[in-house]
């Protein structure tokens, strides 16, 4: 039986977007859970421990076909929540990249996610009822020497939901909520060939199930954005008051490779 209520958990696979995912399912929603690795089947094995619908998706989100794709499986039910969460990270110097690497960082982070904004909102704006969780980050508000690319297009995603906060304030019972958390314990970093950094290597960073408490209890409250995390929160008052060339140098000693070792 299907429930009547319908959530989309995008980069739920592992990290973040799974432990979303679980709080979706353990609130009584059925889950559309997409990511590009097959490891999204046993996500969804998983998350059907709590008795709801589970319908996963493997598709790549930097892409317009995987987003299509993506809305194509919803078979046309009513969206209540979306959870915009997939990502992708990219470590070293930009000079360094190819571009196909920090193409795909922005296609993914950037074009992807406000495609499915845009392809999920009018109906909720419409009948003025939904829920959205797009996952940025503290990143965003700080230049992120050896992951300039990175950090920038997540200060893209905490600026673009600044602003479509606004633009569809009227319809009150629409809501968007920005999750910004600091460094997560998740598979972020190896992705982004970061094991050998001081981030990376560290081990104060914050729990994937205590993030998506955070974002998840935001989201439902209606609230515009939160920073995950004691330190995260204090992190980002530090930024509005500190010059973007200090912030670069200290990002550059969490960030350079081989920052980690020693």
């Amino acid at each position: 039986m299907m429930a009547d209520r319908y959530a989309i958990v995008t980069g739920a696979s592992t990290g973040i977007g799974f432990e979303l995912a679980t709080l979706a399912a353990k609130d009584g929603y059925d889950v559309l859970i997409v990511a590009d690795e097959p490891l999204i089947e046993a996500a969804a094995q998983d998350l059907r421990q709590f008795g709801t619908e589970i319908t996963p998706v493997e598709a790549d989100l930097s892409t317009f076909e995987g987003v299509d794709a993506l809305l194509a499986a919803t078979n046309g039910r009513r969206i209540n929540v979306l959870c915009a969460n997939a990502g992708k990270g990219l470590g070293h110097a930009f000079l360094d990249q190819s571009v196909e690497d920090w193409k795909r960082v922005i296609d993914t982070n950037i074009v992807g996610t406000i495609y499915l904004l845009q392809k999920v909102l009018p109906a909720m704006v419409a009948r003025n009822e939904g829920k959205v969780l797009v996952t940025g980050s503290i990143a965003g508000y700080i230049p992120g020497s050896f992951q300039a690319v990175y950090n920038s297009s997540k200060s893209f995603i905490d600026y673009f939901t600044d602003a479509l906060r606004n633009e569809i304030k009227d319809a009150d019972g629409v809501t968007i909520t920005t999750l910004k958390p600091g460094p997560v314990e998740t598979e972020f970093f190896d992705r982004a060939d970061m094991l050998d950094t001081s981030v990376g290597q560290s081990d104060s960073k914050s729990d994937p199930v205590d993030v998506a408490n955070d974002g998840w209890s935001a989201m439902n409250k209606g609230e515009a954005s939160i920073f995950s995390g004691w330190k995260t929160k204090l992190q980002g008052a530090m930024t509005g008051i500190t010059p973007a060339a200090v912030l670069a140098e200290q990002h550059r000693k969490m960030a350079e490779p081989g920052s980690g070792e020693g």
